[in-house]
Order: structure tokens, then C-alpha cells, then sequence
């Protein structure tokens, strides 16, 4: 079994598997990291940013580099259209991919990369809430680059990576960096993808069966089972224990597999959801109550159903209930609609208000009472005139490169009563600030993230058990930011047989195909003899056609074969015989050698009077003096030293004193 890693981020996976020929993606997620070395895409044109001045390194006079590079406080970033890291392509040839699996809507966003103009012709396989989350992000990430395009791309920069300041001389191949896909792309990507229901088996292509299973991350998000007659991996990403708005996570279907693959870890293991939810809250209600507005940059499911849960509560609590919530997102209608219709992907709590009939989520009870508006952007119809301060603003993107989340930052900036707080654990919140510096407002880093951290990682593992565990090598190192917290790592003990991996490794997986599943055809079943070769154990002979179709294996009665008229021609020479009339002859020998019997048969049958027979340890050593052999007989085995015509009269007589069947 072999493991491909085309991706260096452990929460955004890209893994391919090859097990009994098939070519299997696990995930295709999006690094979009990379947009923090570019400025920011305004709504509308900003001044500030339009008179950033140029940057260009010491010594260089490439004309071509000019006004590529901006400096902002000390700080270089790139003018241009924003480039993803997508997942490594040069490792596997997409075009050979059989089937594609789905964990969550995050892990899917490189997807039209993966299937379009690569010669992609498998399968994708996702849950309902997946897809069509899934298409919310990857429409509003579309729009949010295509509302805001660039004059001119900035590529010259990447020649002289080395002459560059930190971070930009640390990017990591920056040549295989890509522009965003299209909303047709989008649509296309997406019309490959087969929904599928919790514990549904999948068969692909008679080789494999795989199996999604809760995961309890966010709606509809899996891990999935893989496995054939004998073999069992378990691929676990982005999952949670937490007591949230989705299902919780099946564990028991994970248990005892022979590879356990082990991704989307939290991201921020110093931080507890918890606290840093009440830490939001109290930062929310203390800037409201001075005048001031709050941004929380965002994406549109998610967390977000949450916060808009415990936050509306906290401010009814206080009395803030006057202070209106806006989500704007050009999929928050859908977004907030699709998300109460989805009562089967819940958790039982959610579950229990739909059949009251209740919402399952207050924010449509929130959006009835005027303390939630949703709008597509800032400019969609009803906004200004229901824009009113202080408020809260919901809104992407999250890594304040571009969306309306650009236009609040510039609005807001300047202004120390209003906040920004940052929920979403993808990105560090102070490189998301950097190229609004010199910055005025609070900023507040609160992130969420649900994930398992590596306390119940490590718990999940020991109740798990699996054979073998593959882990990003990230998770056997402490982080950065706390390198003498040796907890927050996966424990390694003699007990596990842990490998790691980094991004673009290939690993060989020590799980080898050792057996196959047969079946017999009931005409051979009826032909079998069975026979006792000792108590409580039988053994059968059999002889047919092994047909091999669809991966499937199947025994079949051998078929007469046809006789061939050969006339009376003299000179026709006979032919060899066919197969099944060697088979059909076949016969087999088991069972101990009765030595007694044996010596007796070389006597009468072969003419051999004299035998000297020394036992030792392992079996038998007969020796004939007169004829020069030697024929040792051990318990598994049995050796005849001795010239070729004699041998070939020693091994029938050996074979008689044994059982045939």
C-alpha cells in the first residue's frame, strides 16, 4: 500500500491512496495561506492602499518587478490577484485517480483544481450537507476574487525569491502557486460528486468497499472506512467530540483497523473553544456598550451557527437585544435557509426541535425578530437603510484579503471604538492585520476550532487500537509558540507502530494483500470430497477455472474440452494434454510417514534389504548403505539424496505410505 502527501497543511489534507489497484484521493483541501503575502482587494478604490509606494530589493533593476512589490509599514506584500497553494500535481497523475472522498466542505475547496482539465474521469463521493455547503464556500470564494479584478498579474517577483524580506523568501515554491478557478469550473467540479448517506457501503470497482461515518466536526462531515475481505484503513479528518449543532462522531466503526490515518487536528491546541467563546463574548458586549461596532471576519456555515446562538443570548442577557446582528455573504440566504432543513445530519438535541415542529437554529427566530439581517454584500438592496450603529458584522473573507470584510477594515480601521474579532483558526489574525497597519481599532483573537486537540487524539488512538498510525510529522513535535508543552503531541509508545509523514512524501504502508475471497460455484461444491486428517479437521481437494472479473473472484467447473478430428493422417502428431486433463488427474498426499510400512515397501518393491534408520530431534534418517542414499524425514519435509534413476523409485515408493486424497 503506498501513501502520497501532496499537501503541507495538516488541517487543509490531500492524500492519495493505492491498494489493490485503485487510485484513491482522500480530501483535496486548499492551502489559502499564500493570500496573506498579497494586499488586500477593496470594494471600492482605497487611497491608502492605491498609494502604498513601491518596493524593489537593493541592487535590482529588473524594470519588469516594477510596482509589483508594495511596502506597507515595513512590511512587502504583492500587488496582484491572489494565488492559492494547490495540491501537489507532479506527485500522482490526476487523470489516474479511480475515486475521491470527501471528509467536510473545508477539505474540499482545491476540488475544481483536482478534476478539471487534468483528464479526471473517477468518482466523487460526499454527503448531501457536504456538496452543498461545500458549494457556498467555493461560489462565495469565486465571487469574492471576480467582484474585485486586478489590472495586471504580478510574476516577476518569484525570479528573485532570494532577494525578497521575510515572509516572502520563505514561500514555499511559489512557481506552483495558482489564480483562482471559475464558477463554471465550480459547477463542473461539483456535477462529479455522488451524495451518500451515513454507514452506506460504496463499492468500488469490486476491490474495495468504503464507508462514511460521522465525524462530529460540522454538518454532514465524515471519516471514512475503507476496507476489503481482510484489510480495514480508517481515515479520520476533521473530527470532533464537542457537543455542537452536528452529529456526534462514530467511533466504534473505526476500531481495530490495520492503518489508521490521522488528520485535521486542532490548530490552535493553547486555546479551548470554550473560554475563547466567552472571551468573544465579553469583547463583543464591552465594544458595544462603548459605542463601537464589531467585524468578525467569517466564513458562511460552520462555527458561525453557534455564534450566532451563544452571542444572541449573551446580549439578551444584558439587555444589547436592540444592537442588530448583519451576516453578509453572497450565499447567506441559502446558507441560513439550507441549514434548517437538514434535521437528519444533527445532533439528537437539534433533531428533537424539528420534530416539535421547531427551527432547529435560533437565527431563524433571530431573523423573524429583526435581530439578524442577512444581505448578499454591502451594496445589495435594503442595506443602507437598515445599516445602523452599533452593530455586529458578520462577514468574509477570513483572511481580510478580500469580500466585505475589506471594506470594514478600511471604514473601521482608523477608529479605536470598534473591534475585530478574529473566530476562524485558519489563519495567524496578526499577518490577516498586517497590511491594514497602522491600525486603530482592537483586534481580539478568539479562535474556535472544535477539532480534537491531542488530549483526545491521544484518547481516541488507545481506544481505537489500530495496528499502525500515520500522523503528519507536525503532530510528533510540540508547537512553535510552546515548544516545552510535550502534551500537546501524539504520544509514542511501544505499542503503537506510528509513521509520520510531510508534505510531497511517499510512504510504503505495511499493509500487504495476504488473502482473497473466493467463491465456489455450487458445481464444485457438489464435486468435493471431503477427508478427516485428524480430529476436528478436513481437507478437501478441488479442481476448476479461476475467473477473475470486476476484481471478483470466482471458481468454475472446468468446461470438457472439444476433441479435434484429426483424420487418419499418419503423420498427425499427438498433442500435449489439455489442462484440465492434467488437473483432473492431480492427486495429494498428506499425513505422517509410517516408517515401518515404508522399509517394508522398499523391500518388496524396490529390492532393498538393507536400511539403517537413526532418529533424531527433527524426524528420520534412513540410510542405504549398498545404494549410496540418504533420505532424511523431518515433520514438513522430506530430502532424497541419492542418483536420479533411484530417486524417482524412492519418492513413489514414499508417496504410497501416505494418504492421498
Amino acid at each position: 500500500m503506498k501513501l502520497y502527501c501532496l499537501s503541507s497543511h495538516p488541517s487543509k489534507p490531500c492524500h492519495v491512496l493505492r491498494f489493490k489497484g485503485i487510485t484513491m484521493m482522500l480530501d483535496c483541501g486548499l492551502s489559502a495561506q499564500t493570500v496573506l503575502s498579497f494586499l488586500p482587494l477593496p470594494l471600492v478604490p482605497s487611497a491608502r492602499l492605491s498609494g502604498l509606494p513601491n518596493w524593489m530589493p537593493h541592487g535590482c533593476s529588473n524594470a519588469q518587478l516594477e510596482g509589483e512589490l508594495k511596502d506597507c509599514c515595513g512590511r512587502v506584500f504583492i500587488d496582484s490577484a491572489p494565488e492559492f497553494c494547490v495540491p501537489q500535481e507532479k506527485i500522482v497523475d490526476f487523470s489516474e485517480i479511480d475515486v475521491i472522498l470527501i471528509s467536510n466542505y473545508l477539505c474540499m475547496m482545491a476540488l475544481p483544481f483536482i478534476t478539471e482539465g487534468t483528464g479526471f474521469e473517477g468518482v466523487v463521493y460526499a454527503t448531501e450537507p457536504t456538496l452543498h455547503i461545500g458549494r457556498f464556500f467555493l461560489e462565495e470564494l469565486v465571487q469574492y476574487i471576480e467582484q474585485t479584478p486586478k489590472a495586471s498579474l504580478a510574476s516577476h517577483w518569484k525570479d528573485i525569491l532570494h532577494f525578497l524580506p521575510p515572509p516572502l523568501c520563505d514561500s514555499l515554491k511559489p512557481r506552483s502557486w495558482r489564480h483562482l478557478y471559475s464558477l463554471s469550473a465550480v459547477n463542473s467540479s461539483l456535477s462529479r460528486i455522488q451524495m451518500v448517506g451515513y454507514d452506506e457501503k460504496l463499492d468500488v470497482y469490486g476491490a474495495l468497499k468504503v464507508t462514511p461515518v460521522s465525524s462530529g466536526f460540522c454538518l454532514g462531515s465524515s471519516n471514512w472506512i475503507i476496507s476489503s475481505d481482510h484489510e480495514k484503513v480508517a481515515y479520520i479528518s476533521g473530527s470532533s467530540t464537542l457537543t455542537t449543532h452536528p452529529r456526534p462522531m462514530d467511533q466504534s466503526a473505526l476500531k481495530n483497523a490495520d492503518v489508521l490515518i490521522m488528520t485535521g487536528l486542532t490548530q490552535t491546541p493553547l486555546c479551548n473553544p470554550d473560554s475563547m467563546l466567552g472571551e468573544l463574548c465579553i469583547t463583543v458586549s464591552t465594544t458595544l456598550r462603548s459605542g463601537g461596532c464589531v467585524l468578525m471576519p467569517c466564513y458562511p456555515s460552520g462555527v458561525i451557527y453557534d455564534l450566532f446562538e451563544c452571542l444572541s443570548g449573551h446580549l439578551e442577557n444584558l439587555g444589547l437585544t436592540q444592537v442588530p446582528m448583519y451576516f453578509i455573504s453572497p450565499v447567506a440566504d441559502t446558507s441560513l435557509g439550507y441549514s434548517n432543513i437538514l434535521a437528519e445530519w444533527l445532533s439528537q438535541g437539534k433533531q428533537n426541535k424539528v420534530y416539535l415542529p421547531e427551527e432547529p437554529f435560533p437565527h431563524a427566530f433571530l431573523i423573524k425578530n429583526n435581530r439578524l439581517k442577512h444581505f448578499k454584500n454591502i451594496y445589495a438592496e435594503g442595506f443602507s437603510t437598515e445599516y445602523r450603529q452599533p452593530c455586529v458584522v458578520f462577514c468574509g473573507h477570513p483572511s481580510l484579503r478580500f469580500g466585505d470584510s475589506v471594506h470594514f477594515m478600511e471604514l473601521w480601521g482608523s477608529n479605536s471604538q470598534h473591534a475585530v474579532v478574529f473566530t476562524e483558526p485558519d489563519f495567524p489574525y496578526l499577518e490577516a492585520l498586517a497590511p491594514f497597519q497602522p491600525l486603530a481599532m482592537k483586534a481580539m483573537h478568539c479562535p474556535i476550532d472544535t477539532s480534537l486537540n491531542f488530549t483526545q487524539g491521544n484518547k481516541l488512538v488507545r481506544d481505537l487500537k489500530p495496528t499502525t498510525l500515520v500522523i503528519p510529522e507536525s503532530y510528533l513535535k510540540p508547537p512553535v509558540e510552546a515548544p516545552s508543552r510535550t502534551d500537546l503531541v501524539i504520544e509514542q509508545t511501544d505499542k503503537n507502530n506510528i509513521i509520520s509523514f510531510k508534505g510531497g512524501d511517499v510512504l510504503t504502508l505495511p499493509l500487504k494483500r495476504k488473502r482473497a475471497r473466493v467463491n465456489l460455484s455450487p458445481e464444485v461444491c457438489n464435486k468435493l470430497v471431503v477427508n478427516e486428517i485428524r480430529m476436528g479437521v478436513n481437507l478437501a481437494t478441488l479442481t476448476g477455472q479461476l475467473q477473475v472479473k470486476d476484481n471478483h473472484h470466482h471458481i468454475q467447473v472446468l468446461e470438457p474440452s472439444g476433441t479435434s478430428n484429426q483424420g487418419n493422417n499418419p503423420s498427425t502428431k499427438k498433442l500435449p494434454r489439455r489442462p484440465e486433463e492434467t488437473l483432473s488427474q492431480m492427486r495429494y498426499e498428506w499425513g505422517s510417514l509410517d516408517l515401518d510400512t515404508f522399509i517394508q515397501r522398499l523391500r518388496e518393491d524396490v529390492g532393498i534389504a538393507e536400511a539403517k534408520v537413526e532418529q533424531n530431534s527433527n524426524g528420520y534418517i534412513i540410510h542405504l548403505p549398498k545404494e549410496d542414499a540418504l533420505i532424511i524425514v523431518e515433520d514438513k519435509s522430506t530430502h532424497v539424496n541419492c542418483d536420479p534413476e533411484l530417486r524417482y523409485k524412492l519418492r513413489k515408493v514414499l508417496l504410497q505410505c501416505l494418504n492421498r486424497i
